[in-house]
């Protein structure tokens, strides 16, 4: 028999291609896209980047929804179904940065499967890229995007930009409890996400990652809020938060107003405030020690990301591994 090594990727490609062009829409109207938005079928999506041409871009993907919405200065420009990791082969939720960019990527696990319009986001095998879309999580951990959606978001998207992935496929009973820092590097290196001492309230040390995309991650389980940069953990203290608000909330700095950032709320599932400007990310109610804020806010510059969430961030309440960022560097 005669055996072609490339024929089951190329048949894939083929069929990929197949299933995934001519479902989607374009527009330029916010209304247009919310209606379109709320009744997306599988592999289906709607792209509409004239509503905000400009700014910071953020990718939210909804492992609970099955959908990917893309924003730019906080504003809703994009939204698409995905199939995301099946059970055994969950897909980490956290906030990652885009490690690596490759539009022609084929699997060297998965018979050179085709992946193409890769966006990876951890090193171990995680990514946004087109694939399979059968209206439930069927991939072995990566996001998988209609054909046509991933090269018009490849075509957007920088080294180092945001994806924040939140929620639970399927039941969440089935799920184990999750938090949002992982105890491992790129390469699997121990990462320092080491608590505070009984005595201290607070830590920075700027110097453990000197450049990169900056995020701070404030947990209203465990009253933290752990600063990274570029996949570093460089900050980390007590807090006080309410834990009356339970939902997940993204803020991206937008640019200077009168010489201070500009913060965008982006419209998750659950908020109508699509675009919201606000004066800081801080919900109302937020405390910290002074000397710890005074450090971190000249960092959080435009780009920079603020997710407040009621997932834990220390070992002790953390009941599986998943990445909160990945690092840009090699």
């Amino acid at each position: 028999m005669i055996r072609l090594p490339g024929l089951a990727a190329h048949l894939a490609l083929l069929l990929l291609a197949a299933t995934a062009q001519a479902q989607g829409a374009t527009t330029s109207s916010p209304a247009e896209l919310a209606r379109r938005a709320d009744s997306l079928k599988p592999g289906q999506w709607v792209w509409a980047p004239d509503i905000a041409p400009q700014g910071p871009l953020l990718v939210y993907v909804d492992l609970s929804r099955q959908l990917a919405t893309v924003y730019r200065n906080g504003v809703r420009i994009a939204v698409s179904t995905v199939s995301t990791g099946k059970p055994g082969h969950e897909t980490p939720d956290g906030v990652f940065t885009i490690l690596q960019k490759d539009k022609d990527h084929h699997s060297s696990k998965y018979n050179n499967a085709p992946m193409l319009y890769q966006e990876r986001l951890t090193w171990d095998g995680v990514a946004l890229h087109a694939g399979g879309l059968p209206g439930y999580p069927e991939s072995h951990g990566c996001v998988h995007l209609p054909l046509a959606f991933a090269r018009l978001l490849f075509g957007i998207t920088d080294m180092g930009g945001t994806v924040i992935v939140a929620g639970k496929a399927g039941q969440p009973g089935l799920v184990p409890p999750a938090g949002v820092l992982a105890p491992d590097a790129p390469g699997g290196l121990p990462l320092d996400h080491s608590p505070l001492p009984p005595d201290s309230d607070y830590r920075f040390q700027p110097d453990a990652a000197p450049k990169g995309p900056v995020s701070l991650v404030i947990s209203r389980s465990d009253q933290r809020a752990i600063l990274l940069r570029d996949g570093v953990e460089i900050g980390r203290a007590r807090i006080s938060i309410p834990t009356t608000d339970t939902s997940t909330r993204v803020f991206t700095a937008a640019g200077d107003y009168n010489g201070s950032p500009r913060w965008i709320e982006a419209s998750l599932p659950g908020h109508s405030d699509a675009g919201t400007a606000v004066q800081g990310p801080f919900p109302q109610g937020f405390r910290a020690p002074q000397a710890f804020v005074t450090d971190i806010v000249p960092l959080l510059g435009p780009g920079s990301t603020v997710l407040v969430t009621n997932a834990p961030v220390l070992p002790d309440t953390t009941g599986r591994r998943v990445t909160v960022i990945a690092s840009a560097a090699d």
